[in-house]
């Protein structure tokens, strides 16, 4: 019984109404806010395992930000996460929030593609790639369209063949071993075609960063039309992320 009262304080109700408004129950970090209080800047940017947080002004790049929550920890007057889960853009310099900014995240309608209201409004099928991911994003994908989140109603879904596919959705950050399968997949998927990257590893490559591993070149052949950050991404993020790429409001 004890077990089943936790599971209902973290997640609510199993059934999302309307996963556009609904408010995340239990623990989760989204949106940072970042005040203008006065820090050693030099020990709040040491804190970040990914150099996400850089100074003049003091900023968090939540393409790089693993949401760890340690700079909110030890400098809560500075830093502190929203419920906010409305984080995508298809404007990477949108992912970072500067100190004092309260303004959301959003997707700028005058830079997607017409073609994508045109072709992809109603429905979209989407080929997903783990290139070199931990597994995390792509549950995180999977749950989207479980019969809690049912990305299903607004016809958004994942199909097995890049064929069959409107577009790819790379989670990791691309090792060398996945590299030639990215493109192949990506080359297999029909034109008019969409690109988009989940999670903080597939956006700017993690803790992966430097490493000798990873190939990101295919990330600098062709423009990325949705980011969508998280570590791992939340399922409301990647929904309200792709309604606000293809649907005009």
């Amino acid at each position: 019984m004890i077990d089943n009262i936790k599971i209902v304080y973290h997640q609510g109700k199993q059934f999302i109404p309307n996963p556009t408004t609904v408010e995340v129950p239990g623990v989760f970090r989204g949106r940072p806010l970042i005040s203008r209080e006065k820090v050693n800047e030099t020990e709040l940017l040491d804190l970040c395992p990914t150099d996400a947080i850089t100074d003049n002004p003091i900023s968090i790049d939540l393409g790089k930000c693993t949401f760890c929550g340690e700079c909110a920890r030890y400098f809560p007057e500075k830093i502190s996460f929203t419920k906010d889960y409305k984080l995508s853009s298809n404007e990477r310099n949108r992912l970072i929030i500067k100190e004092g900014e309260v303004n959301p995240i959003e997707v700028n309608p005058d830079t997607v593609r017409k073609e994508i209201h045109r072709v992809f409004g109603k429905s979209l099928k989407l080929r997903q790639i783990s290139a070199g991911g931990d597994n995390s994003c792509e549950w995180e994908l999977g749950a989207s369209n479980n019969v809690q989140f049912d990305m299903s109603r607004y016809g958004i879904d994942f199909v097995a063949s890049p064929r069959h596919a409107d577009g790819i959705v790379i989670t990791g950050p691309i090792t060398k071993n996945m590299a030639e399968a990215v493109q192949i997949c990506y080359d297999a998927t029909p034109d008019p075609k969409i690109i988009v990257l989940v999670g903080t590893d597939a956006i700017s490559g993690g803790i992966f960063a430097e490493s000798t591993a990873i190939d990101r070149s295919f990330l600098e052949k062709y423009p990325v039309d949705l980011y969508i950050p998280g570590n791992p991404a939340h399922p409301l993020s990647i929904i309200n992320g792709l309604l606000d790429l293809t649907r005009k409001h």
